[in-house]
C-alpha cells in the first residue's frame, strides 16, 4: 500500500477492525517513511456480468432500486426493502463465486421478494424467468396457491420416516 502524503511502497498496519456490518475491514496505517498515519477499508469484490458482458461490482443499493420498482404501489416500507438487500447481498456472497451474472442475482432476490410480496414478487419472476405468455403467470400463480395450500413445512419431530412411518406433526406439550 502506497502512502497516500509520501508515495512510499511499503506502509505498516497498526490496527485492524471489521466494520459494523462486518463486510469490510478497516486498517489503520503507518508509513515507515514519513510516520504519518492513514486508513484503509477493505471489501471483497463481488462482479457482476451483465448481459451486455460488461462486468461492474455488485450494488445491494441496485438491489433494491429494481425491488422497488416491483414495489410500487403495494405496501413495502423501505425498511423492508433494505433487509431484502441485505439478505440477497449475503445470499450471493455466500455463493462463493466472485463473478455473477445479473441473472442470478435477479433469481437470488425471488425467494425474499415472493416471502415480502407475492404482487411484486409475481412482477420481478416475469423479467428475470423470462415469461413469454399468460400461461407463464398462470403457472406463477398455481404454484404461489399450491404453495399457500400447503402452509410452512411441518418439522419432523421423532417420526421414524425410514422405517415406513410417515411423518406426523407431534403436538406441542407445555414442555416445548
Amino acid at each position: 500500500m502506497h502512502c497516500p502524503f509520501c508515495r512510499h511502497p511499503d506502509s505498516r498496519v497498526v490496527d485492524s477492525r471489521t466494520t459494523d456490518d462486518g463486510t469490510a475491514i478497516r486498517r489503520r496505517r503507518q508509513c515507515p517513511d514519513c510516520s504519518r498515519r492513514f486508513t484503509t477499508i477493505e471489501t471483497a469484490s463481488l462482479m457482476v456480468i451483465k448481459r451486455s458482458g460488461v462486468t461492474e461490482p455488485f450494488s445491494r443499493n441496485k438491489v433494491i432500486a429494481g425491488v422497488r420498482k416491483a414495489c410500487q404501489g403495494r405496501p413495502v416500507t423501505e425498511d423492508a426493502l433494505a433487509k431484502l438487500g441485505q439478505r440477497v447481498e449475503e445470499a450471493v456472497r455466500a455463493t462463493g463465486s466472485a463473478e455473477l451474472t445479473t441473472h442470478d442475482v435477479g433469481l437470488a432476490i425471488l425467494g425474499p421478494l415472493q416471502e415480502l410480496d407475492l404482487v411484486a414478487y409475481l412482477r420481478f419472476a416475469s423479467v428475470y424467468r423470462a415469461f413469454d405468455s399468460l400461461e407463464d403467470f398462470e403457472a406463477a400463480i398455481t404454484e404461489l396457491r399450491e404453495q399457500r395450500e400447503q402452509g410452512p413445512p411441518v418439522q419432523d419431530r421423532g417420526t421414524d420416516e425410514e422405517a415406513g412411518n410417515p411423518a406426523v406433526p407431534v403436538p406441542a406439550t407445555a414442555a416445548d
